[in-house]
């Protein structure tokens, strides 16, 4: 116990450290930016941080007031550090700083295909510390069902990234097959690479969508034509209108006529990725709890096990990664995380073979066959997009 309490001690003065500099930056963010003002015509080296002052300033020059002007710049600020979903009026007092994200860099070999067996399984562990505090105490941590971080409730809500709202959710949730997802997977946006978020702030600048805004059907539609045109330079065909449409119904699970910034984000994240990066570098995203889920997905489906299944049961598959909170779902504990117990919440947490047999009455002749990495590149990006806690889907299946 006097182990435990000396680190506790260090803990806190550490994080009574970070919130000193943390408000020594704040008010830095709030003095007048003339000394930007005044170096905007020296030589620019063309990085992301850059750019986004280039916008700001030309942003400060028009008719809004001072007002929108700076809560623009402090949106476009979160947008580019990956802080989509900090509110301007964050309260810092008594709250441990947010870490600051760093956005991942591609590597040379990621275009290569990775070396992801159907046979070996992979022996999934959890973290036996808590992410943010650096503390063990067993069973009142909450498991992450993407990577192997685990946190306590408390340091979640002192960092203001559970809320109360969403703390029963977290509860009800982190222990079971269902999962939770931490802060760092639930944010889509933070796979992007700094080149990639570049290239997305200019789509969503020269589209004029503001950031932390919900956007309507119209405002999602509308945005849609730009890009399209944009990217081809002629008018979106209908058939793809509709097919926003329902991206859009999708987006908005809860039929509020609008969509959130975050599942916006999320969204057009995914998409980008999907867009930019070939299936084996997304591939290479997956993390080893998604990895061992995929597995258990295939096998399931291969009921004859020669190693391929048929293309109804994938597109089925497709559709089931978006199955989150199950409220029946079997509780277990840190260790097993939600790879426990013999059914699974993306199949309903039912037996597998009950939940998967039968999917399809075409006969076994007429569909193709796809094999492990086939079935993984063409689910991969849909697993990706299931890792957010929203029960939006942000990359609707196709039919």
């Amino acid at each position: 116990m006097g182990v435990l309490m000396s680190r506790r001690q260090t803990v806190e003065r550490v994080q009574k450290v970070s919130l000193a500099v943390s408000a020594f930056k704040d008010g830095l963010r709030e003095q007048p930016s003339t000394r930007r003002r005044a170096e905007a015509g020296a030589a620019r080296q063309g990085t992301l941080e850059q750019e986004v002052q280039e916008g700001e300033e030309e942003a400060s020059a028009g008719p809004s007031k001072p007002e929108e002007s700076s809560a623009s710049k402090a949106a476009w600020e979160r947008l580019r550090d990956g802080r989509g979903v900090e509110p301007e009026e964050f309260d810092r007092a008594n709250r441990f700083t947010p870490p600051a994200f760093i956005r991942p860099k591609r590597e040379l070999h990621d275009d290569e295909p990775p070396d992801i067996s159907l046979e070996q399984r992979e022996q999934i562990l959890n973290d036996e510390m808590c992410e943010i505090c650096e503390v063990w105490t067993a069973e009142s941590l909450f498991p992450c069902r993407i990577c192997p971080r685990v946190y306590h409730d408390g340091c979640l809500r002192r960092m203001g990234y559970l809320q109360k709202d969403s703390t029963v959710e977290v509860t009800e949730t982190a222990h079971t097959e269902t999962g939770w997802s931490c802060y760092y997977c639930d944010n889509l946006n933070l796979l992007l690479t700094e080149e990639e978020m570049y290239s997305l702030m200019e789509t969503l600048k020269n589209c004029k969508i503001i950031p932390g805004a919900c956007l309507t059907l119209d405002d999602f539609l509308h945005y849609k034509h730009q890009v399209h045109k944009q990217q081809f330079e002629r008018t979106m065909p209908e058939a793809q209108e509709e097919q926003a449409a329902l991206q859009f119904n999708a987006l908005d699970p809860d039929k509020k006529g609008h969509i959130e910034w975050q599942d916006f984000l999320s969204h057009e994240s995914i998409q980008l990725l999907q867009k930019i990066r070939p299936q084996n570098a997304l591939l290479r995203l997956l993390t080893p709890k998604e990895r061992e889920r995929a597995r258990a997905a295939f096998l399931a489906l291969d009921q004859d096990n020669d190693g391929f299944i048929g293309e109804s049961e994938c597109r089925q598959a497709r559709h089931t990664w978006f199955r989150k909170h199950q409220k029946e779902m079997l509780s277990c504990n840190v260790r097993q995380g939600w790879l426990g117990g013999g059914g699974h919440p993306y199949f309903g947490g039912r037996p597998w073979g009950s939940s998967i047999a039968g999917l399809s009455n075409e006969p076994t002749s007429a569909r193709r066959s796809i094999d492990w990495p086939g079935f993984l590149r063409e689910n991969v990006a849909y697993i990706l997009a299931a890792r957010p806690n929203s029960a939006a889907l942000h990359l609707q299946p196709l039919a």
